[in-house]
């Protein structure tokens, strides 16, 4: 006795197939918006601890120079005159060794500049003591650091204003 097999084709139909395909592009292409924020929310939260860390090492330097540590002639304002004393550091005059105090161990960079060949120094702008805060201009000292990205934030504020 022979048995006889009902063979049945299994499997997805082009409909079926075009359907799936559909439904996977609808969620990559939602997808897709969501991770570009995500992406945007990141560099914006690394420019603002760059910011943060940057002045606050300004800050510091100028309170070494208040408080003596540093020398500096009347003629300046306290503050570093380029962002690379703060790598390099200071030597330390109320120190006997007069060790050197450091305020940064490396600039970190603009994480919205393009230019891949810039230094890390370069991606910034820079501020003097003696420009105003709508007249950025860049001087003897360095007062304050910027983005110079024209891009605006998810804030709807200018990196540059940051």
């Amino acid at each position: 006795m022979m048995l006889v097999q009902n063979k049945k084709q299994r499997g997805f139909t082009l409909i079926e197939l075009l359907v799936a395909l559909v439904l996977l592009a609808l969620i990559a292409t939602s997808a897709a918006p969501l991770m570009q924020v995500s992406a945007k929310r990141d560099k914006e939260q690394e420019l603002k601890r760059a910011l943060w860390q940057v002045r606050d090492a300004i800050d510091d330097f100028k309170q070494a120079v208040e408080d003596g540590r540093i020398e500096q002639s009347d003629e300046l304002s306290g503050y570093p005159t380029s962002l690379a004393q703060l790598v390099e550091g200071m030597e330390d005059q109320l120190d006997p060794d007069h060790k050197k105090i450091y305020f940064l161990r490396r600039i970190p960079r603009d994480p919205f500049a393009t230019d891949t060949n810039t230094s890390n120094s370069n991606t910034w702008g820079k501020r003097s003591y003696e420009s105003s805060f709508d007249d950025k201009e860049a001087g003897d000292d360095v007062y304050d650091i910027y983005s110079l990205s024209e891009a605006v934030g998810l804030n709807q504020q200018p990196y540059r204003e940051w």
